[in-house]
């Protein structure tokens, strides 16, 4: 029983951790138990949980630049799945299900559907999700591409550390190596969390893991720190944080994770009625926008 104390914290932190109300540390939810089945994550470390209920996103007044090729390539290659038809059959409700984002915003992968997660290596229910992102990764049809937006709106949790590394590595070429390892150190290993995963709770400000701790995190993976440090620290990073920022206000993202779709859809697990809902939500409004529906 002792051993799964851990365990059953992290998937309490996860039900309750993730809004963009950053008026204080949410406090833990008994979680819900659903009816529907949920696609298990793969660490062993946290339960999968579903981002909470948050109030309506308010209106963006202009809409935004479209975020840099963010994709991260799964880590195992898959043969593409065949794109489906489109078919209507009335299960997924607009306002209900999933939400259309207006105006709808450009995309950065011409030619391609756009598949995008908002999330932080430092969000809970972020990494119960993101096995199953994986999942829809690997679903996604020929005409389907991958892409993250890493957020920013927790500064109380120190996501704004965790969105510049995010980038950093993306502009190092090296995020398809590190993405899941990040996850890993912040949740299963420890290495870089900002919650004391025993206590389950947030660790002391003092003990965040910095922009330093995670340059030499990336040095595992061939990047020199004084490289990391030099490109998280830049001109283009801060502005391509600015462009994250902007672009997530203007879809309308008020938690995390959410799913967006070609600039156009919203939903969020919650929204979609689990993880496996979300897999299939995912697939039928990529092929609701390739059939131009």
């Amino acid at each position: 029983m002792l051993k799964r104390l851990p365990f059953l914290c992290a998937a309490l932190l996860a039900l309750a951790a993730c809004s963009h109300d950053n008026s204080g540390s949410a406090q833990p939810t008994a979680p819900v138990v659903s009816s529907t089945a949920a696609t298990p994550a793969a660490a062993s470390s946290t339960a999968p949980a579903s981002a909470t209920t948050t109030a309506a996103p308010p209106a963006s007044s202009s809409a935004a630049p479209a975020a840099a090729d963010t994709a991260v390539a799964p880590a195992e290659a898959a043969p593409a799945a065949a794109a489906a038809p489109f078919v209507d059959n009335g299960k997924w409700v607009e306002g209900k299900n999933y939400f259309v984002i207006e105006p709808a915003q450009p995309t950065s992968h011409p030619g391609k559907i756009e598949v995008t997660e908002v999330f932080s290596y430092a969000c809970p229910a972020c990494n119960g999700f993101h096995s199953t992102v994986d999942q829809i990764a690997k679903s996604l049809p020929p005409n389907a591409v991958m892409n993250y937006l890493a957020a920013s709106f927790r500064p109380d949790e120190n996501w704004p550390v965790f969105q510049r590394a995010f980038y950093a590595a993306q502009a190092l070429g090296v995020v398809d190596k590190t993405h899941d390892a990040m996850f890993d150190a912040s949740w299963k290993t420890g290495e870089l969390a900002t919650y004391d995963l025993k206590a389950g709770k947030p660790k002391p400000k003092d003990a965040w893991p910095t922009i330093d701790d995670i340059a030499k995190f990336y040095a595992k993976y061939g990047v020199d720190p004084k490289e990391f440090l030099g490109v998280a620290n830049s001109f283009s990073i801060n502005t391509q944080m600015k462009r994250a920022d902007d672009l997530m206000k203007a879809y309308g993202v008020d938690s995390t994770p959410t799913m967006i779709i070609d600039g156009k859809y919203r939903f969020t697990p919650n929204s979609a009625g689990g993880f496996a809902q979300s897999i299939e939500l995912t697939q039928w409004l990529v092929a609701k926008e390739a059939a131009g529906k």
